[in-house]
């Protein structure tokens, strides 16, 4: 069991902010915690998501991780991990986690319309060719640079307000096909029935 989202993100000052504003009933009785492995068929399926860190003097950073559906693995009880592609070498978040490991996942699923933010720890891990390559999704063009570890400390699910309904390319493109398939045999099919006339 994770603990309670509120427990994590509910500092003095964001609960003040809820009693100000007439919102702190709402998250009173806050289901707990969940088992990470309640998100195992929406981790399965995540072709993005957003990391965020923070420096030690607190500077934050958002930083994108994309790969094919099943890049983000669950690892362990408490633990996410994937291996962290070569990418523009800027290494911000490498840089933030080494002196402050506290971090945030942000999934979204815009078809579905479903986000998880999940709470934790992270740590880079260097020179484990081993478990990069475990991480490595079959047959994805890239290049495993180092992998991050994710230790999760809470997960919440929000509602779908405001989240605008979109579809992934491969996913169109498959519909698509499906439906064009279907056209061709109901074409062929009348095409047969008129010629029988």
């Amino acid at each position: 069991m994770t603990r309670r989202p509120v427990d994590v993100a509910f500092t003095p000052s964001v609960r003040a902010a809820q009693a100000r504003k007439g919102s702190a009933a709402i998250y009173e009785g806050m289901e707990m915690g969940r088992s990470l492995e309640d998100l195992a068929p929406f981790i399965a399926g995540v072709r993005s998501f957003y990391l965020a860190t923070a420096s030690a003097e607190g500077q934050p950073y958002i930083q994108h991780r994309g790969g094919p559906p099943g890049f983000l693995q669950i690892t362990g009880d408490h633990t996410l991990a994937f291996a962290d592609f070569k990418g523009n070498r800027q290494f911000i978040t490498t840089g933030n986690l080494a002196e402050n490991p506290r971090a945030c996942i942000f999934l979204m699923d815009y078809a579905r319309r479903q986000r998880i933010k999940i709470w934790g720890t992270a740590r880079v891990i260097e020179g484990d060719a081993a478990l990069e390559q475990r991480l490595m999704p079959d047959g994805y063009r890239a290049r495993p640079e180092q992998v991050i570890e994710f230790e999760v400390e809470a997960w919440d699910s929000n509602c779908p307000q405001h989240i605008p309904q979109m579809f992934h390319a491969d996913d169109v493109r498959g519909a698509l096909a499906e439906r064009d398939e279907k056209i061709a045999v109901l074409e062929a099919e009348l095409a047969a029935f008129r010629a029988a006339q």
